[in-house]
């Protein structure tokens, strides 16, 4: 395994492997001794960086979540993990109701929301502190100064570590940070949006998004990495769920003439290296320039070790640029 350090205050960074687990489905669709089989193999494999979300998996029942919590929470006591595992979690999305979704219902993001679902959430992990709390989706209802202040407080306390950010806009991602900054009090520092060599069409109207999609690194997120280099982005659905072997699950928002560029050039480096084209795609993020930790979910070990076997391939200089340059 591999490792880089994410976030930049002393009391606050923790160094993660380089690539991450999400446990979404953990304790809903993935049974509990699968899910524990994944995150032993995991571990024994060096991995320390573990994903999940208050909200994971309301679309399974219809309830409002946090099977993965709990899940996590009863195999960290099971096995007896401590903070040498880093588990990240997220608030905000959690629907209010059963039967309802973020898209019409959501908790979203006051200051009494944060500090209520970041104490249900450390209850449910078993953990005196969430290393890492993300926002998960924007509410445009809640002041960004309440928002900000409302997280910084239990950063204050001991009860939260880093910071993270998922699904916002980036001007507003940008106008936390600086409130935060101007306040003296700590801000995001980890983005996490979905990201993959396959690029989506941005301008596809969402749910939560009438202007096109905001939950996909664009050319303003990557550049934005490139001009803060204090910022770490978690790329989720780094495989397009199973997509690249499954071509037939990709989105319509995928369906233009790039795409078809891009998986020619993936296939080709597959073939060169005797990797597997999600292979190619994980160790094309490992070793990116700019600080990329992809996010892979997995529902059997098999599926796990593929993606562990990609921290070791090495792609060559002229095979990035290829990968870089296919349009």
């Amino acid at each position: 395994m591999k490792y880089r350090t994410i976030g930049t205050a002393p009391n606050t960074r923790r160094e993660v492997s380089v690539l991450a687990l999400g446990a979404m489905l953990f304790g809903s669709r993935t049974d509990e001794e699968t899910s524990f089989a994944v995150l032993d193999r995991y571990v024994e494999a060096g991995g320390t960086f573990i994903d999940t979300s208050d909200n994971y998996a309301f679309w399974i029942d219809g309830g409002q979540g946090g099977q993965s919590e709990e899940l996590l929470g009863r195999w960290r006591r099971s096995r007896g993990v401590g903070d040498e595992i880093v588990i990240a979690t997220k608030l905000g999305a959690r629907p209010l109701a059963p039967g309802t979704s973020y898209v019409d219902n959501a908790e979203g993001l006051s200051a009494k929301v944060i500090r209520e679902s970041a104490e249900r959430s450390r209850d449910r992990l078993g953990v005196a502190k969430l290393d890492l709390l993300y926002a998960h989706i924007e509410d445009q209802k809640v002041p960004l100064q309440e928002t900000v202040e409302g997280f910084a407080e239990l950063v204050a306390e001991g009860t939260v570590g880093l910071l993270g950010v998922s699904n916002h806009a980036m001007w507003r991602v940008e106008r936390a940070r600086a409130l935060a900054t101007a306040a003296g009090l700590p801000g995001y520092e980890v983005l996490q949006y979905a990201h993959s060599h396959l690029r989506p069409r941005l301008d596809v109207p969402e749910g939560l998004f009438p202007d096109g999609s905001l939950g996909h690194a664009g050319p303003d997120l990557l550049s934005y990495l490139r001009a803060e280099p204090g910022l770490t982005l978690v790329a989720y659905s780094p495989l397009l769920k199973g997509a690249y072997t499954h071509p037939e699950r990709l989105p319509a928002d995928f369906d233009h003439p790039g795409t078809e560029a891009r998986l020619t050039v993936l296939r080709e480096i597959a073939q060169e290296t005797g990797a597997t084209v999600n292979q190619v795609v994980l160790a094309w993020q490992t070793g990116a320039e700019l600080p990329i930790i992809p996010l892979v979910g997995a529902s059997s070990v098999a599926q796990l070790e593929e993606s562990l076997a990609a921290v070791d391939l090495e792609l060559t200089q002229e095979q990035r640029a290829r990968l870089d340059a296919a349009r």
